[in-house]
């Protein structure tokens, strides 16, 4: 595992064997990220965007393909080059899987008239497809992003990981879910945890309890715990001051609201208290922050 530096971003390079590596990009800064790494037309590609948003450019800016959060896309074309030239939204996470279309057809060898991509009529064709990914794509994802694993077996734990990556997102038309995670054994557990999410949003200033908040959405308190820290990467109350660290920031920036002000919009009763969890955050009070050029 390597984290490599290219222009204005960095991204993790996994190699999982020849012609087949694994990016995981994360932008914990407050601003857009750009990533370039050069990829030619004998790979294919799997973009997945679990948190906030990404732009996929190509032809020197003329088009651009945007990714939502929660969405995927497929890039494959065997008669031009598909660098990656990436601007990732601040907060977003993506993971993208790269290998070559020859190291593809060997993962599908008895099966590749099924994909469509494979058959005779495309196979020589290019080939762009986006979609949204299922809950249990984003349990996994949020694996590769997160975990406390010794240094000698973090390769192996990826691999294992990105073959069932892909195995998942060919799984169309499946009746049932793969259970990625013993907290989260159905869609509709992770319906409710997504909707614990929007609740914590909408009501940061006056946050529920996690107890009152699992009541609410009609999940186990473990189920919450767990289950949330498997999709977004941390838990509640981190998320929500996350969050609300962001919130207040932006308000900020515009120039449009008083520290008292923010800090009560965000939930601060004092400005004492949301100065001291702003410098936290970021190193600065708020003051130095808007006075910085």
């Amino acid at each position: 595992m390597e984290l490599k530096s290219v222009a204005t971003g960095s991204f993790q390079e996994v190699l999982i064997e020849d012609g087949f590596f694994v990016l995981k990009i994360q932008n914990d800064t407050p601003h857009v990220q750009r990533i370039t790494r050069e990829i030619d037309s004998s790979f294919i590609q799997f973009h997945f965007c679990l948190k906030g948003h990404s732009k996929f450019i190509f032809n020197d800016g003329r088009y651009a393909l945007e990714v939502k959060e929660e969405n995927s896309l497929l890039l494959y074309n065997t008669q031009i080059d598909l660098p990656l030239n990436l601007e990732l939204a601040p907060k977003g996470w993506l993971v993208s899987v790269v290998m070559t279309i020859r190291k593809f057809h060997s993962l599908f060898s008895k099966e590749a008239d099924y994909i469509p991509f494979l058959s005779e009529d495309n196979k020589d064709k290019k080939y762009y497809s986006q979609e949204g990914f299922s809950p249990a794509i984003s349990v996994l994802l949020s694996q590769m992003m997160n975990y406390n694993l010794h240094p000698s077996i973090k390769a192996l734990y990826i691999k294992g990981k990105v073959y069932e990556l892909i195995a998942l997102y060919f799984n169309k038309g499946a009746e049932t879910d793969m259970e990625q995670c013993p907290f989260l054994v159905d869609e509709d557990n992770v319906r409710r945890i997504r909707q614990a999410k929007e609740i914590i949003i909408s009501r940061m200033a006056e946050p529920p309890t996690l107890n009152a908040l699992s009541e609410e959405i009609g999940l186990s308190l473990k189920k919450l715990k767990e289950g949330f820290k498997q999709i977004y990467g941390e838990p509640v109350f981190t998320f929500l001051f996350d969050y609300k660290m962001e919130y207040a920031r932006r308000m900020l920036e515009s120039g449009q609201h008083n520290v008292n002000e923010v800090g009560l919009k965000v939930g601060y009763s004092t400005a004492s208290h949301f100065i001291s969890a702003f410098k936290k955050k970021y190193g600065t009070t708020p003051k130095k922050y808007m006075s910085a050029p």
